[in-house]
């Protein structure tokens, strides 16, 4: 299943390239576009004041590009669900864990490839991070961790999306979730009430997490929140996705 995911990645590349067109977009548009008005109001991490904004910045469209795999993993599933492939494979000795597995781990590939290209885009605007091997390392590791995490829902998305057009619409927040947190611009900025749930949502943690890897902000008790946020949604998507397969799906039911 991971081997067939990965051939219709590589024969149908159409989705993944927008995929990672979205960030490196987002990471141009507010660096030349906004990064001016931006980034008067915002210390840059590497040199702890001052700086470039796309030290600040940088490390939140690495997030977002995390966030972004998801899409592919909700049509991919939901294409296959109403395709009737499904049907064929329950037919086969085909695990039924293996089918959702082997878009999980295929969309995790791709999406750290994108990660890969995002950074190097980043290096090439003007970011310069001040992490070593392990900082690197444990960076890589947070985030395949949440794309994990992302990718378990985005099966169970593609799972009761009721055509592959819902499924490329429902993640879309996920995408731009980072932006209400510390991604763009400090919380504290914020008025009151954005500013409590920029603090406290699951992506703000991850991003303080990732900024202080790379850059070597004080991380705190954020690395701790972060990977609490990932298992938990790791988690609570698994369950949600092996729940409704074993069920069956709006697909199946209407058929």
């Amino acid at each position: 299943m991971l081997r067939r995911n990965l051939k219709h990645a590589r024969r149908y590349p159409s989705l993944t390239a927008s995929v990672v067109m979205t960030p490196v977009l987002m990471l141009l548009l507010f660096t030349y576009v906004f990064g001016g008005a931006l980034g008067a109001g915002v210390d840059a991490p590497a040199s702890g004041s001052g700086g470039e904004y796309v030290d600040y910045l940088a490390p939140g469209i690495i997030l977002m590009a995390a966030t972004s795999g998801a899409l592919v993993t909700a049509v991919g599933v939901c294409v296959d669900m109403t395709e009737g492939i499904v049907n064929r494979f329950r037919t086969m000795a085909v695990s039924r864990s293996a089918f959702l597995t082997g878009h999980v781990v295929s969309s995790v590939i791709q999406t750290m490839l994108s990660i890969v290209c995002v950074v190097a885009v980043a290096l090439l605007v003007g970011f310069r991070p001040h992490a070593g091997p392990v900082e690197w390392l444990a960076a890589a590791g947070l985030m395949t961790l949440l794309t994990f995490a992302l990718t378990w829902i985005a099966a169970g998305i593609g799972l009761v999306a009721r055509n592959p057009e819902s499924a490329s619409n429902i993640p879309l927040p996920l995408q731009f979730l980072p932006f209400l947190g510390s991604a763009v611009v400090p919380p504290e900025s914020m008025p009151a009430g954005l500013r409590w749930f920029a603090e406290y949502q699951p992506f703000t943690s991850v991003n303080e997490t990732l900024r202080g890897l790379l850059t070597g902000t004080e991380i705190g008790t954020n690395g701790i929140t972060a990977l609490a946020w990932c298992l938990a949604l790791t988690l609570t998507g698994y369950l949600w996705a092996r729940t409704v397969f074993h069920r069956g799906t709006a697909a199946d039911r209407r058929a």
